[in-house]
């Protein structure tokens, strides 16, 4: 089925305007907003890494600002539970039947913040639920209201007290985004805005204003689905996938589900480009954060200080693209 053109660019536009305006709040960062909102459209999870002060949350709490979508934030810790997640059931005093108490997974956009110091029952709790939409409480299983979407934050450089994601539940996120340090005048650009007429250590999200609803960001992500890609199209993403099996310098390479990621953000990243098919460079475009997090160094490159992101490129530039 093709998508009108008339759909194609109200989509276009609606997620345009949803990077602008979450551009209001965070500085710079054009790459990463835009990578965050190709995943709203693709209906993925993504996974924020970087190190304290760059604005991941900031980044979060407008993105759900600008989507009128209900909102929640848990902030993880050694001690969190999977039923401080999910919820859990408690009896009632007056009836003396059990009811349910609902977790905060229970919303449309949830901030888990640094997933990484939760402990791994509680982590494969949030993951299961990322997978399935659902949740099972006192034998009820419960769905999830939907768009759902996890954006989790990691710190890069503090391991003591944390307990790294398992290859097997990174995997379950379609992104992994990497938030850098800002440029001079960007830098300058995030102060100026987060202390003018502001006390205190309150974000800067005044000017964040509602652009999509719910039933938009449905809309926008059946659209997505629903995008044209040709076979070669396809075939060049798995065939990109499999090479990083078989790369030097790499202990483990991405499964099938890399493959999957890289056709769900080439489908919407096309669609933001207002183009009703998709093309090997989108592909290549959105190629380092659906992989990157699939992947695994040998000892030797770790030694020699060598960085995914590298080999990454390097196995990208060693794959022909169709021309089509």
């Amino acid at each position: 089925m093709e998508i009108e053109a008339s759909t194609l660019n109200r989509a276009a536009e609606l997620l345009e305007r949803l990077k602008a305006a979450i551009g209001q709040a965070v500085v710079g960062q054009a790459d990463v907003i835009e990578q965050v909102v190709i995943c709203l459209a693709a209906s993925g999870h993504v996974l924020i890494e970087g190190v304290p002060g760059l604005g991941k949350t900031l980044l979060v709490r407008a993105l759900a600002q600008a989507l009128s979508l209900g909102h929640g934030r848990v902030q993880f810790t050694p001690d969190m539970m999977p039923s401080d997640i999910i919820g859990h059931a408690v009896l009632d005093p007056t009836s003396h039947e059990l009811r349910i108490v609902r977790g905060p997974v229970f919303t449309h956009i949830l901030l888990a913040d640094e997933i990484n110091r939760a402990p791994a029952k509680t982590q494969s709790a949030l993951l299961e639920v990322m997978q399935e939409y659902q949740v099972t409480l006192e034998g009820q299983s419960i769905t999830l209201p939907k768009p759902f979407m996890v954006l989790a934050t990691q710190n890069p450089v503090e391991t003591e007290g944390t307990y790294p994601l398992p290859e097997a539940q990174l995997d379950r996120f379609l992104f992994k985004v990497e938030i850098g340090y800002p440029t001079l005048a960007e830098e300058v650009g995030v102060v100026v805005r987060a202390t003018a007429n502001q006390a205190g250590n309150e974000l800067p999200l005044s000017e964040v204003k509602p652009v999509l609803n719910e039933r938009a960001v449905l809309g926008v992500q059946q659209i997505v689905a629903h995008q044209k890609i040709d076979d070669q199209v396809t075939d060049y993403a798995v065939r990109l996938t499999r090479a990083t099996r078989e790369w030097a310098g790499l202990a483990m390479g991405s499964g099938s589900r890399g493959a999957l990621a890289l056709v769900r953000g080439a489908r919407a990243y096309s669609i933001m480009q207002g183009r009703n098919y998709v093309t090997p460079d989108d592909i290549k475009k959105i190629a380092l954060p659906a992989l990157r997090h699939r992947i695994a160094l040998a000892p030797e490159a770790m030694l020699e200080g060598r960085r995914a992101n590298d080999l990454l490129a390097n196995v990208i530039e060693s794959v022909a693209a169709p021309r089509i």
